[in-house]
């Protein structure tokens, strides 16, 4: 297996040059590019292809999170890591919405993020004890307050199609034959569905799947 691939986005050049020393200093870790705001980023996760990039939430031309949107929408094969200075509790819900799947401070970059880089390139999401906690907290909430519920109601019949063969492990492909659709109206069912719900990779949903009961056999 090759070295973790990592593109580096954050207007700090001094911060970057840090954080880059630290990742290629591991033996399975290699820093391919450096970017300084949203768009450039953007561009590299294009060109360069790695597989984790680490960005910075504020950023000139476009933020952190509005370009992991951007990955997102395009459907680039590139997993999220924030890196920033501003409190996780604050930013969080903010970062997965968007489609990150880990957030490291700043100030917890020379314990964490190592880890974080190896847990988000295989696909995993990386949370703080204290995140998750939070995370935990808030799904109760509303789970108490029936929004969980209503958001699944508020699917179309074609999403809650669409969600429920995702979850059974059908390709876009082989989803578009079935329901006679075509490939990208598959995906824009299934990118709608994942927006409404909250969720950001199969993973997500195969667990959500779960817990709804859609993975079960009709009586």
């Amino acid at each position: 297996m090759g070295k973790i691939r990592v593109l580096l986005c954050d207007d700090h050049p001094a911060l970057r040059r840090g954080v880059a020393d630290l990742l290629n200093a591991e033996p399975d870790i290699e820093v391919v590019g450096e970017t300084c705001d949203g768009v450039s980023a953007l561009e590299a996760i294009q060109r360069l292809q790695p597989d984790v990039a680490v960005l910075d939430i504020t950023m000139p031309e476009m933020d952190g999170l509005e370009a992991t949107r951007q990955v997102r929408e395009l459907g680039l094969r590139c997993n999220i890591l924030i890196l920033t200075v501003h409190d996780h509790q604050r930013y969080l819900f903010h970062v997965l919405q968007a489609g990150a799947l880990g957030y490291v401070p700043k100030t917890a970059a020379h314990s964490e993020l190592i880890e974080a880089v190896r847990t988000v390139a295989n696909g995993q999401a990386f949370l703080r004890p204290d995140a998750a906690r939070l995370l935990i907290g808030d799904y109760l909430e509303r789970v108490g307050q029936g929004e969980e519920r209503d958001s699944y109601a508020g699917l179309s019949e074609r999403e809650r199609q669409v969600l429920k063969l995702t979850a059974e492990g059908y390709s876009g492909t082989e989803i578009a034959k079935r329901l006679l659709l075509s490939a990208n109206t598959v995906e824009t069912y299934r990118r709608r569905s994942y927006e409404k719900l909250g969720i950001h990779n199969r993973a997500e949903l195969v667990r959500y799947a779960l817990a709804k009961g859609l993975l079960l056999p009709a009586e």
